[in-house]
C-alpha cells in the first residue's frame, strides 16, 4: 500500500497504559505538570504546557483524515471495504507515518477506544475538555470508550459537577497512578498527594461515573517501608474500590532520580520474591469488588487477574505456587520471564524451556557473573 502524503500528521506522546495499546492516541497536553516523582523518568528536561482546544481539534481532524485515507483504501486495493484488512496491510510494511500506523493500529483493533495523552488531560479547563471530547466523537462517531490519565491532586480539586459534565460528554475512564497510599512513603518518593487527597480523588471519580483504573508499584517501599506500603495501600484500594487495581512493579535505571539513593545505598531494593510476597499481602488485605490485573511486563507473574472478591484465592494460589517452588526453579523462572521465553507458570513443565534457561543460568555462572543482576539488566529493556 502507497501511504499518502499525510506528512502534516498530529503530535504523539510518549506514553499510553497498557491497556490502551490499540487506542487512537490523541494529545491534550504536553508532559508532566508536576514531573518530581522519583521512579519516573518519563518527562524528565521536559515543561509541561497546555494545548489550545484548536490545536488538539486540528489533531483530531488529522486523525480523521488518516483514517478516511485508509477506509479509502480498504476499496481502492481489492479489499471491499474491509477496513481491518486494510490496516493490517499498512501495518505489514515498514515502520513509516508513526501519526498513520497508530491510525491503523486503532483501526484494526476495532476503531473503538482513543486515549488523551500526556499525564494529566484533566488539569485541562472543563469547559476546554468537554469540547475536545465532542469533537473527538462527533468526527469518531464508532467510539466506544476514551480514557485519560489524571493526577489525584487535580482530580481532587475538580468539583463533583465538572467531573460529571466531563464523564456526561465522553470521558468514561481515568487512569491514575496511586502507586502507594503509605504517606511516609509517598513523601519520599515526591509523589505530591497524601493517601487522604489519593482516597477523595478516587472515591469522587467514582461517585461521577468514570471507570477509574489505579495503578499500584509494588516494591517501591524498598526493604525499610515494605510493611507501610503493603497496608496502607490495601487500606486506600479499599476506601476507593475502583474498577482496576494495576500492579506495576518498581524497577529502577539510571534515567531516574532514584537511581541515586540505590547506588549511594540509601535505598534498597526488594527482591524477586519478596515483590511477590509484598503482593500477597495487599491481596490478602483487599476488601474490594474491582478487577484485578497484573497487565505489565515488568510484573513476574502476570497471569495474576480476576474479579474480587471471588478472584482473590485464585490470585493468592499462583503466589503459592510460585513461592512454594524450589529456589532454583524461581531462579529459572525470573531469568527466563525477562528473557521471553515463559509467559506463566505452567511454562516451566516445558522441559525443552527449562533446559534452555538453566543453560543460560549455567553460562551467567561460568563467567562470574550474578544471575539476578543479569535479570536486572533484562528489564531495562521495558522502561
Amino acid at each position: 500500500m502507497e501511504e499518502k502524503d499525510l506528512t502534516a500528521g498530529f503530535e504523539l506522546g510518549p506514553i499510553r497504559p497498557p491497556s490502551e495499546a490499540f487506542s487512537l492516541l490523541i494529545r491534550a497536553t504536553r508532559n508532566c505538570p508536576w514531573n518530581k516523582c522519583l521512579f519516573c523518568h518519563c518527562y524528565k528536561g521536559t515543561t509541561f504546557s497546555l494545548r489550545s482546544v484548536e490545536e488538539v481539534i486540528h489533531d483530531i481532524d488529522e486523525a480523521a483524515a488518516m483514517r478516511d485515507y485508509i477506509v479509502e483504501a480498504s476499496h481502492s486495493m481489492g479489499f471491499g471495504g474491509d477496513v481491518r484488512q486494510a490496516a493490517a496491510a499498512l501495518l505489514s510494511q515498514p515502520y513509516g507515518n508513526q501519526c498513520l500506523h497508530n491510525v491503523a493500529l486503532f483501526l484494526y483493533a476495532g476503531g473503538i477506544s482513543a486515549f488523551l495523552q500526556d499525564s494529566n488531560s484533566l488539569i485541562m479547563r472543563t469547559p476546554d475538555l468537554v469540547a475536545v471530547l465532542k469533537h473527538l466523537y462527533s468526527r469518531f462517531p464508532d467510539l466506544q470508550r476514551v480514557t485519560s490519565y489524571s493526577r489525584s491532586h487535580t482530580a481532587a480539586h475538580k468539583t463533583l459537577e465538572e467531573l460529571k459534565e466531563i464523564r456526561e460528554a465522553g470521558l468514561v475512564r481515568i487512569h491514575i497512578g496511586l502507586e502507594s497510599g503509605y504517606d511516609p512513603l509517598l513523601t519520599y518518593i515526591q509523589k505530591g498527594t497524601t493517601a487522604a487527597q489519593q482516597i477523595s480523588a478516587g472515591q469522587k471519580l467514582v461517585e461521577a461515573g468514570f471507570s477509574l483504573s489505579e495503578y499500584v508499584m509494588p516494591g517501591l517501599g524498598g526493604q525499610a517501608m515494605a510493611e507501610g506500603h503493603i497496608v496502607e495501600t490495601a487500606r486506600a484500594l479499599t476506601e476507593i474500590n475502583p474498577d482496576f487495581i494495576r500492579f506495576r512493579s518498581l524497577h529502577v535505571t539510571p534515567t531516574m532520580l532514584l537511581w541515586e539513593r540505590v547506588q549511594d545505598g540509601s535505598f534498597l531494593l526488594q527482591s524477586e520474591d519478596a515483590v511477590v510476597k509484598e503482593i500477597a499481602g495487599m491481596i490478602e488485605r483487599l476488601d474490594v469488588t474491582s478487577h484485578l490485573k497484573s497487565d505489565h511486563i515488568l510484573n513476574l507473574l502476570m497471569e495474576m487477574e480476576g474479579q474480587f472478591p471471588e478472584a482473590k484465592a485464585v490470585c493468592l494460589s499462583i503466589i503459592n505456587e510460585y513461592l512454594s517452588l524450589p529456589d532454583e526453579d524461581r531462579l529459572n523462572f525470573q531469568l527466563g520471564r525477562r528473557m521471553g521465553i515463559y509467559e506463566t507458570l505452567s511454562d516451566l513443565q516445558d522441559s525443552d524451556r527449562f533446559n534452555s534457561v538453566a543453560e543460560g543460568i549455567g553460562r551467567i555462572r561460568e563467567r562470574g557473573d550474578s544471575v539476578e543482576a543479569v535479570t536486572r539488566h533484562l528489564k531495562d529493556r521495558f522502561i
